[in-house]
């Protein structure tokens, strides 16, 4: 899958749990920590397509925003692979939560980049809809989805960069990494992503 990179200022890494980068303005950050700590405009659930609940992070989201998120979600009913809907906070800082929809992995064959590429562009596109600056993402579709974080760090980033540069009004999009191994990863795609575009 080929990634659309534009110019992008590589600011550094401020600590070793932080890398942050400038893409037109806009601030895209990766960091070590709780999703559902996040006082962003927005934090991002890993959902699944009933928007039901479930373990990891979308249980802990849930957990901390208290059943106003579920009433929601249950009033929406649904939501299709590769897309997003958005709620309000519940008790979360952030004031809304985006549910995003990734791909159960199947071995790369089946269309799952492209539906885990939508997820985060509809998160983003939701976001600009309704005027936020800021969202927080977890890793979508790399837990119990087993796509394998390598792969699925590329695509979340280069879909991401992609959006920031056609797109104005979100100022700050930051990665939530959970664990150290998924952290190393998204620092990894982010150095081969920035060094790519700088190359051309």
């Amino acid at each position: 899958m080929r990634f659309a990179i534009f110019e992008i200022k590589l600011y550094g890494v401020t600590a070793m749990d932080k890398v942050e980068i400038k893409i037109d303005g806009a601030t895209l950050s990766l960091v070590r920590g709780d999703i559902t700590d996040e006082s962003t405009d927005a934090i991002v659930n890993a959902a699944n397509s009933r928007l039901a609940g479930g373990g990891g992070v979308d249980g802990a989201i849930h957990r901390a925003g208290g059943p106003e998120i579920m009433e929601e979600c249950r009033a929406i009913g649904g939501c299709p692979t590769g897309s997003a809907v958005i709620t309000s906070g519940g008790r979360l800082k952030a004031r809304h939560v985006i549910h995003a929809v990734g791909p159960v992995y199947r071995g790369g064959g089946h269309g799952e980049a492209e539906l885990l590429a939508g997820a985060y562009k509809r998160s983003l596109e939701l976001a600009t809809e309704n005027g936020l600056k800021s969202i927080a993402f977890p890793s979508i579709s790399t837990g119990a989805y087993g796509y394998p974080v390598e792969e699925a760090s590329r695509i979340a980033l280069g879909t991401v960069m992609d959006f920031l540069k056609k797109h104005s009004g979100i100022e700050l999009v930051r990665f939530v990494l959970f664990s150290e191994k998924d952290f190393n990863a998204y620092r990894t795609a982010l150095e081969e992503l920035t060094s790519t575009a700088a190359s051309r």
